[in-house]
């Protein structure tokens, strides 16, 4: 199995971000993703982990500190260089043109001239999607919609992939399915990921998790470091019981507010 290396793909180094005169979403945030590292970025809603994935993919460039891509500054990179390292997924996917799934897929291929080593086809089987190639995506349920995104994040191609809550509106099945898929990405291809999620028993299957509150880091390191009663209490205002069993997986029992 390919393990994470000391090899830092990303880093942001003291950033802030604020939207003109407005308090600041994110003050003084450092954090790195290493090769083959796979990362859940976890908090309540309105913590910031949106912003955060915003702005370690270029969308949004932040007020201070600095953003490095491959030790190189993050806005730098032209637009199509940056795509074919960093994959990025939003959290709403909104789109008003009747696109097919495959037309929409395929959109991921835009960085390349020669498009790179998967298909269109073998992104659409990895999400289960391969008999919906012609289907409409106003056509489509929630999560089946979610599904055709990831196939395109995917199909793009990256070393980095940043998913912002991808397992928003998906069956359980394919909740499942995608982190087993994403794991295997990592293993077989070395890919790193970073994803945004509120579930803290999803974030127990990382490899580290990045807790995060009001723009800022509470922690972060391997699950079991960070996901503590008083670090989820803190996080989330919530009470959990932590049941650790003998084969060393964990599950949260959620409790009453304090």
């Amino acid at each position: 199995m390919s393990s994470a290396s000391d090899q830092r793909i990303l880093e942001l180094r003291s950033v802030s971000f604020s939207y003109s005169r407005q308090r600041s979403l994110i003050r003084g945030l450092s954090l790195s993703v290493g090769e083959g590292e796979f990362i859940g970025l976890l908090g309540a809603n309105g913590s910031g982990k949106s912003t955060i994935l915003k702005l370690g993919s270029g969308i949004l460039r932040p007020s201070g500190g600095d953003i490095l891509l491959w030790s190189k500054p993050l806005h730098t990179y032209h637009n199509r260089d940056r795509a074919k390292l960093i994959s990025y997924l939003p959290q709403t996917l909104d789109i008003a043109v009747p696109f097919t799934v495959r037309e929409l897929v395929s959109m991921g291929l835009y960085p390349y001239d020669i498009p790179p080593a998967m298909s269109v086809d073998s992104a659409l089987d990895m999400v289960g999607l391969q008999g919906k190639a012609s289907a409409y995506l106003t056509d489509l349920s929630g999560g089946e919609k979610r599904r055709t995104f990831i196939a395109m994040t995917l199909v793009q191609g990256a070393g980095l992939l940043m998913l912002d809550e991808p397992l928003a509106n998906l069956d359980i099945k394919y909740q499942i399915e995608l982190v087993r898929l994403l794991k295997t990405l990592r293993t077989e291809k070395n890919i790193s990921v970073i994803m945004a999620l509120h579930d803290i028993n999803v974030a127990l299957q990382f490899s580290k998790v990045i807790l995060v509150k009001d723009g800022a880091m509470l922690g972060s390191g391997r699950p079991e470091e960070i996901l503590t009663d008083s670090l989820i209490k803190d996080a989330f205002d919530v009470r959990v019981n932590i049941i650790r069993q003998a084969d060393g997986v964990s599950y949260i029992h959620y409790g009453d507010n304090a």
